[in-house]
């Protein structure tokens, strides 16, 4: 294999891709965009969500309850309470969408509590939408669960507390999608340049000329590959930076960090590219990788544990993520971006990472035909 020859059509896609500025915009800013929607769209703290109380008790313990109801509206603000006169109407504006939840303060709340006969305060909660009512419900039995706190301090010493600790800051969801974001830029650029550049040339018969040269298929593979690879590091990395920038993750300019996330973006774009390059290496449609972009983008980016965790998938879905490329630059990138682990976070992705693109490689290699 002459290294001048695969030099050469690496510069010769490169020249491609810098005169394509939509091309440049499709695989760079758009992802940006991707991350800014998404991660400030999902994953935020639930805020004045509306809540109906119908108070049928009117007592002093009734009361209490209302204003730890004003306590979290001022405070958390998780919700903002209306008052209801009739549960029916309380109910019905629930099922119109008008509030989240019902909390229903019984009319013999104040009876059972003084007589410890296990007084109920019933929340309906609209549960179509998980999150929302998961936060409110958390709410509401937090406030549940302080009233039931006894008046006078237990003289025992044995009573065992949980002391929760964070180890890391806050984490918004817009830090956490960046990795996945970052992963998405790397595959559109790895579908473009390994997909369908490399079928647009084949059926406009430019690989003929290269293939009545003496080139050999393995140079061709790897300037192929080798180009794809420096778009994908040229996404990754300004997709890194400018959305680190824009969603707030510390000390991105650190030179030990940059050079971790040049690490694993570049073993990600290798890895991407030579997976596309063996997909489409036996394709001659030019329409049969923009039919499967979707379905790929689908089964690549959603099991990753990019937007959701992977240990709430079932068991179908982790044996793809185990397979999927996208998992391990995930895994990877969010460890240097939210953790800053350093190489030990990210080691064993990188080597995944590498294996996977060999064998990608070599099936590319011995599927490729030097005939058109």
């Amino acid at each position: 294999m002459k290294l001048y020859r695969v030099g050469a059509l690496i510069e010769r896609d490169m020249r491609k891709f810098f005169r394509s500025p939509a091309l440049m915009m499709v695989s760079m800013v758009f992802p940006l965009v991707q991350l800014i929607v998404l991660g400030y769209a999902f994953g935020g703290k639930i805020k004045n969500a509306t809540v109906a109380v119908v108070d049928e008790n009117h007592s002093v313990e009734s009361r209490k309850l209302r204003e730890m109801f004003n306590g979290i509206s001022v405070g958390p603000k998780t919700f903002r309470i209306v008052d209801y006169n009739s549960l029916p109407k309380a109910l019905g504006d629930l099922r119109a969408g008008f509030v989240r939840g019902v909390i229903q303060i019984p009319y013999d709340f104040s009876r059972r509590y003084y007589q410890h006969d296990r007084p109920q305060i019933a929340f309906t909660e609209d549960n179509t939408d998980q999150f929302t009512a998961a936060s409110l419900q958390a709410s509401v039995q937090q406030m549940v669960s302080s009233m039931n706190e006894p008046d006078v301090s237990s003289r025992l010493d044995g009573q065992v507390q949980l002391a929760t600790v964070e180890m890391y800051p806050y984490v918004e969801y817009a830090k956490f999608l960046l990795a996945g974001t970052t992963s998405m830029s790397i595959f559109i650029v790895a579908m473009i340049g390994g997909g369908i550049t490399f079928i647009d040339d084949k059926s406009r018969g430019l690989h003929e000329g290269y293939l009545l040269t003496p080139i050999h298929k393995t140079e061709l593979v790897f300037g192929l590959i080798g180009a794809g690879a420096i778009k994908g590091v040229m996404a990754g990395m300004v997709l890194t930076i400018v959305g680190g920038l824009i969603v707030g993750i510390p000390h991105i300019w650190d030179p030990v960090r940059l050079l971790y996330l040049i690490l694993v973006v570049l073993v990600a774009s290798v890895a991407m590219i030579s997976f596309m390059f063996l997909v489409m290496v036996r394709v001659d449609d030019p329409l049969v990788p923009r039919a499967i972009f979707g379905v790929l983008n689908t089964l690549l980016f959603f099991p990753s544990g990019a937007v959701y965790p992977v240990e709430g998938f079932p068991w179908w879905l982790r044996w793809i993520s185990i397979i999927d490329p996208f998992t391990y630059t995930v895994n990877a990138l969010q460890n240097l971006t939210l953790k800053n682990t350093g190489i030990e976070g990210i080691y064993k992705d990188v080597l995944i990472l590498c294996g996977f693109s060999v064998i990608m490689i070599t099936g590319s290699i011995l599927l490729f035909k030097r005939q058109l």
